[in-house]
């Protein structure tokens, strides 16, 4: 259990909301069109890069994870569907993408890894 480090559960965190946010178009009844087609891609992306930074972890990917969620944020305006349910749940999700890639790169680079000679 010596693995489950706070890193790690923020990569399940954005797991979650990646998930969430692609099943979100029939959760809330997205209408269709760009919001759908943006949760859709978005949320199987954040899914992906959470599994890989599960599996093998890489500055990248949390670099990555970060602009999803800041595009996921802003998307609504870009897209134009503000004042809709989708800009909520795109706003909400962006957000806590955005923090906790943030927060594991802020954990990252305060504690790096350290490397063994093996």
């Amino acid at each position: 259990m010596n693995q489950w480090t706070n890193a790690r559960l923020c990569d399940v965190a954005n797991l979650i909301l990646g998930a969430i946010l692609f099943f979100s178009p029939w959760i809330f009844a997205f209408a269709a069109g760009p919001q759908t087609q943006n949760a859709l891609g978005s949320g199987i992306l954040i899914v992906v890069l959470s599994i890989a930074a599960l599996a093998a972890f890489a500055v990248w990917e949390e670099w990555v994870n970060l602009v999803v969620g800041l595009w996921v944020l802003v998307s609504p305006w870009v897209l134009g569907f503000q004042a809709t349910t989708a800009m909520t749940v795109h706003v909400v999700i962006g957000i806590l993408v955005a923090v906790l890639a943030a927060l594991e790169l802020w954990m990252m680079y305060q504690n790096p890894p350290t490397q063994s000679a093996a």
